[in-house]
């Protein structure tokens, strides 16, 4: 029987969830591009506090990641959402009220306080029939993109207009309009029994951190936003040195970023229809440590920066999307909760060290030395790229389920894991289907005579 689509109840949750992820991103990315040049009124500015300001989110985020997911666990999926954005919005607050770096620091850091990327994760999860997750999770994921390269063009339009005060007022209201649609558009979670944990658990910390294929991803996303940071802080200041003002930045930054898109898509189809993921997953990582060459030697001159653009975003792009799809297929079967908690973890973390990174490089070596640092780093992870391996394609298959009650679910559930070939089953009772992940080994005859002793027991 072929896989169905997404129900109705899984569309709401996949574009309101999508909503409120792509809203609370939206207001952390849109300071990136404007704050070094509508911060320079603030008392105590200077580049390092510029990266410290833009980076501050992703210290409270990496550490508060994997504690909000457990709390979400045990208080509630909304709840916890709903908390964590009213602290955004706080931050916000808190942040727009302040003349002094300092305290744009202190409400960034606050922001950052409300980490509900697991919690929400979790929720799409709890919501959503396993074979429908990864759709739902692109869907998600393809939200964040979008809001990142809206953030680019509204951030500097607002700044012109409203300043930095006016931003973060912005990023408070965003706050708020996630939290309505989780209050009264997220649907509440059914009762499923999926297979494994939705949120990171922390005996399984360890093991995910000594895995050698999962370290390579987790190091890579750490790279990539601490990449992303970095360049941020030293490139709206490059860009106004080679003689575009400021009040024309999204001028270039918003066409860059949707050409970069078309760009990334014939990346994304080769790499399946060949099942060359690798190879393009090297490919892009070049192709940013081109664009980074070129901001470095070329750092007065608009045109060449404005291609290096092109391709940072190509890249950023597609390694963006392609990650948490790898740290999917390679994580261990039932552990999907605990490895994306440490991917969270060392995203947030590199933003936080990108900060930090981008702006003493900037204060001590100028923009080019800071793109020549990132160029160092990618290279880095280019490096680690050369043990990873290819990920297992999967095939995925619906088969009806007589069952009556969540015990017969559990029942039948277990019995087709043990399968040859099964690599991860799910029993839904409310569909009254098995969905099933498997590899070449996977025998459908057998799994329907498993299903049908199994009925005749129950």
């Amino acid at each position: 029987m072929a896989s169905n689509g997404l129900s109705g109840m899984e569309k709401k949750v996949a574009f309101s969830l999508a909503s409120v992820f792509g809203l609370r991103m939206m207001g952390l990315f849109m300071i990136m591009p404007v704050f070094a040049l509508y911060g320079q009124h603030l008392e105590g500015f200077s580049p390092l506090w510029v990266g410290i300001a833009i980076g501050a989110y992703g210290l409270t985020q990496a550490v508060l990641q994997i504690p909000m997911g457990i709390l979400s666990d045990k208080y509630g999926r909304k709840p916890i959402i709903l908390g964590g954005l009213v602290l955004f919005a706080i931050g916000s607050l808190i942040a727009a009220s302040s003349d002094h770096i300092y305290g744009v620091v202190f409400g960034r850091a606050v922001q950052g306080m409300g980490a509900i990327a697991a919690a929400v994760l979790a929720l799409a999860a709890d919501l959503t029939r396993d074979e429908q997750r990864t759709k739902v999770m692109a869907v998600i994921g393809m939200c964040i993109g979008f809001s990142f390269a809206l953030s680019l063009l509204v951030g500097p339009i607002v700044a012109q207009y409203m300043g930095l005060t006016g931003l973060f007022f912005l990023t408070a209201v965003l706050a708020v309009l996630g939290m309505l649609i989780v209050q009264f558009f997220v649907p509440n979670p059914i009762t499923q029994a999926p297979k494994g944990d939705t949120v990171a658990t922390p005996t399984k910390l360890k093991r995910m951190l000594l895995d050698p294929q999962l370290f390579r991803l987790d190091a890579g996303i750490f790279i990539l936003h601490l990449v992303l940071t970095a360049v941020f802080v030293a490139l709206p200041l490059d860009l106004v040195d080679a003689g575009l003002v400021k009040e024309k930045h999204w001028m270039l930054y918003f066409p860059a970023f949707v050409g970069a898109f078309f760009l990334m898509v014939p990346l994304i189809i080769i790499g399946v229809k060949r099942n060359n993921t690798k190879t393009m997953f090297q490919l892009s990582l070049v192709i940013m440590m081109l664009s980074l060459a070129i901001m470095g030697v070329f750092a007065d001159n608009i045109w060449m920066l404005s291609a290096a653009i092109v391709l940072f975003f190509t890249g950023f792009n597609y390694l963006e999307a392609s990650l948490p799809s790898l740290i999917a297929k390679f994580c261990p079967v039932g552990e999907k909760g605990s490895a994306m908690g440490v991917y969270s973890t060392s995203q947030f973390l590199g933003a936080f060290c990108g900060g930090m990174l981008g702006g003493g490089a900037y204060q001590l070596v100028g923009a080019s030395g800071v793109f020549f640092v990132a160029l160092g780093l990618m290279f880095v992870w280019l490096l680690l790229t050369i043990g990873m391996q290819k990920p297992v394609l999967l095939k995925s298959y619906t088969l009806e389920a007589n069952i009556k009650d969540k015990n017969d679910a559990q029942i039948m559930a277990t019995e087709l894991s043990q399968l040859a070939g099964v690599v991860e089953a799910i029993v839904v009772l409310e569909e009254k289907v098995a969905y099933l992940k498997a590899d070449d080994k996977f025998n459908l005859s057998e799994a329907r005579a498993v299903l049908g002793s199994v009925q005749q027991v129950v």
